[in-house]
């Protein structure tokens, strides 16, 4: 008997029959309807939310974009050439996994995630506008910087952060692959990356067919142009909000007493990171204007300096890790898995900590502020 049986179950004889009333197994036709619903809606619940994903993002490119791929396919160029940077965020993280490379067929899945569940958050989004934004008298002053915001912070933020942090969790999550606390920032990365792309194909194909409708087709290349140049800076954002997101779902994975804490830190710093860039772009004109400079200029300065902040803070992180991962001989450890027995191998950190190898605090932050030796150097 175990001891979070029932009191009856643990007082009862073996060949007492307790069914319903402290015991249970299919017996009738409702339990085994019951049972087989919840195991339908188990394994059909994921396909189904991909299907009404990619429904959604069909649908908007369908009515936003029409046949501008086929008519003009440099547009398509254009909005390749404008997640380049955000790939690139993308590769850094994913290079300074100490642990080794993901496998790429998992990097995909997750991509293509967050590409599908973008549509969710721009449904959303685009719901809770009119809602704030859609009396027939614009907002001025004071009212539309604390309007914007808000819809920022309650709305933009959390929405697109947790839809990205859904396309790690569904999927990706559950693999074995998923075996170390950075995995985690590596696929919440790759969601991003997946996001940022549906995006700023959105952006690019809504200007360049409302230029198509007014003027010529030369004209709406030059703004696919221009409108591609501006999104190749939003972009890294994505990725790297939701990379924050990501490594404290991977702490989560491997604290699971205190998972939901950890899962909620994540996403709220991903979250205010998020919405404070957009809140400071919206409003960055009178700024500018202030300070006496061109309102492109104070963008580009404004976005690379925010970015490369958050992108330092995301490095420490990865970098404190590898140094965990190196002090403590975890490395050592995982270069040997392949011929241990037994189940998979775990975070080899916390296994090696389980062993009563300690690492001072200290030793954290002193390792990861030095530079990497010949044999732990990041690509």
């Amino acid at each position: 008997m175990t001891a979070d049986q029932d009191p009856v179950q643990r007082a009862a004889d073996d060949d007492m029959d307790l069914y319903d009333v402290v015991t249970w197994e299919p017996r009738s036709r409702l339990d085994y309807a019951a049972t087989w619903l919840y195991n339908a809606l188990g394994t059909g619940l994921r396909p189904g939310v991909l299907v009404v994903a990619a429904l959604i993002i069909v649908a908007q490119f369908a009515t936003a974009t029409g046949l501008v791929f086929f008519d003009r396919p440099v547009v398509g160029a254009y909005v390749l050439l404008s997640v380049a940077p955000a790939l690139a965020v993308a590769g850094y993280i994913w290079l300074a996994d100490a642990t080794g490379q993901e496998p790429i067929e998992l990097l995909v899945a997750t991509f293509v995630f967050g590409f599908l569940f973008a549509g969710f958050a721009a449904a959303i989004n685009a719901m809770s506008s009119v809602v704030l934004f859609g009396s027939s008298d614009p907002m001025t002053g004071s009212t539309a910087v604390a309007t914007s915001a808000l819809f920022y912070f309650l709305v933009v933020g959390p929405v697109e952060e947790i839809v990205k942090w859904l396309a790690v969790r569904l999927y990706v999550f559950r693999s074995d692959e998923f075996d170390t606390v950075v995995d985690g920032a590596v696929y919440g990365a790759m969601a991003g990356l997946g996001f940022a792309t549906v995006e700023n194909a959105i952006y690019i194909l809504r200007e360049v067919m409302s230029v198509m409708q007014t003027a010529g087709g030369q004209q709406a290349t030059e703004v696919a142009f221009q409108v591609a140049a501006l999104r190749t800076l939003a972009g890294p954002g994505h990725v790297i909000y939701s990379a924050f997101a990501g490594y404290y779902l991977g702490l989560a994975k491997f604290n699971p007493d205190d998972a939901g804490p950890i899962v909620v830190k994540g996403l709220v710093t991903a979250t205010l990171i998020h919405a404070t860039y957009n809140t400071a772009v919206t409003n960055l004109k009178p700024v500018a204007e202030f300070v006496g400079v061109a309102q492109g200029v104070a963008f580009l300065v404004f976005v690379i300096a925010y970015d490369g902040v958050f992108l330092a803070v995301l490095g420490k992180k990865l970098r404190a890790y590898r140094a965990a991962y190196n002090h403590t001989g975890a490395s050592a450890v995982a270069a040997h898995a392949a011929t241990w027995d037994g189940d998979a191998l775990e975070p080899a950190v916390r296994r090696i900590a389980d062993d009563g190898v300690g690492v001072d605090p200290e030793d954290y932050s002193a390792a990861s502020s030095a530079p990497p030796t010949e044999s732990t150097e990041e690509s």
